[in-house]
């Protein structure tokens, strides 16, 4: 494949990681399909991709409704014909509380969007690279996802769940031309790093915080970096590979 004519379909392309990747990835010459719960958003990187002159789409969805992602995914085939590279990336974070004081609406919250939106979004994607014999998948998962990180039991457990769906898929589907993978950032200057901050001050609950050891979070674009090796012929030996970019957090 060449990256001139990959297509390739972003989930959570309104903000931080991926925005940052949409850009990254039009950089490279990919159509895209842009994927965003929030219109406003996902309509402003629409406009910033095509500034760079890539063609491209955005589809409003929740990535947690079945319709909603089998409507993504007939939208970028219908589009462009194909979607070479899936970046599943959408998730939210958790409103921090230790472990029995979880609401069990807010660990639904969790749940619907990080866990079962990453698995409705390779169910669907999958068939189409099935049909194509090929195809990347890039999952968001999380440092929170190799270690559990405190006053976050529901987030992290989501993002184990991401982790064991990036295996499994990865295993069952390494033979077929389609490689599987996730990123696992760290702490990222992030709105929803940000938003998590607010939900600190809401709950009055102070999480043990580690910071990475290169004594800064991340910006976006050093993920997006990532995601566009992953999502390129230069990872062609890895599937079922969980990426840490964290600075160190987890040493």
């Amino acid at each position: 494949m060449t990256t001139q004519s990959q297509v390739a379909v972003i989930t959570g392309a309104g903000s931080g990681m991926g925005r940052a990747a949409s850009l990254k990835l039009a950089d490279k010459g990919m159509k895209l399909v842009l994927v965003d719960f929030n219109e406003q958003t996902g309509e402003e990187t629409l406009g910033l991709v095509k500034e760079k002159g890539a063609e491209a789409i955005f589809v409003k969805a929740n990535v947690a409704e079945s319709a909603d992602v089998q409507n993504y995914v007939n939208q970028a085939v219908e589009t462009f014909g194909r979607i070479d590279v899936f970046f599943n990336n959408a998730g939210i974070i958790q409103k921090p509380y230790l472990l029995a004081d979880i609401p069990e609406n807010e660990f639904d919250r969790v749940f619907s969007v990080n866990a079962k939106g990453v698995f409705l979004g390779l169910k669907y994607v999958l068939k189409v690279m099935e049909k194509q014999g090929e195809g990347l998948i890039i999952n968001t998962a999380s440092t929170a996802g190799v270690k559990p990180e405190h006053s976050v039991a529901a987030y992290s457990a989501s993002k184990h769940a991401v982790v064991s769906l990036t295996k499994s898929a990865a295993m069952e589907y390494a033979k077929t031309g389609i490689r599987i993978n996730a990123v696992c950032p760290g702490g990222v200057t992030t709105n929803l790093v940000a938003a998590f901050q607010q939900n600190i001050e809401e709950t009055g609950n102070v999480p043990e915080i580690v910071f990475p050891r290169m004594g800064r979070m991340a910006e976006a674009e050093e993920i997006a970096n990532v995601v566009a090796f992953l999502a390129s012929s230069e990872s062609s030996y890895m599937t079922g590979s969980i990426v840490l970019v964290d600075g160190g957090l987890t040493l």
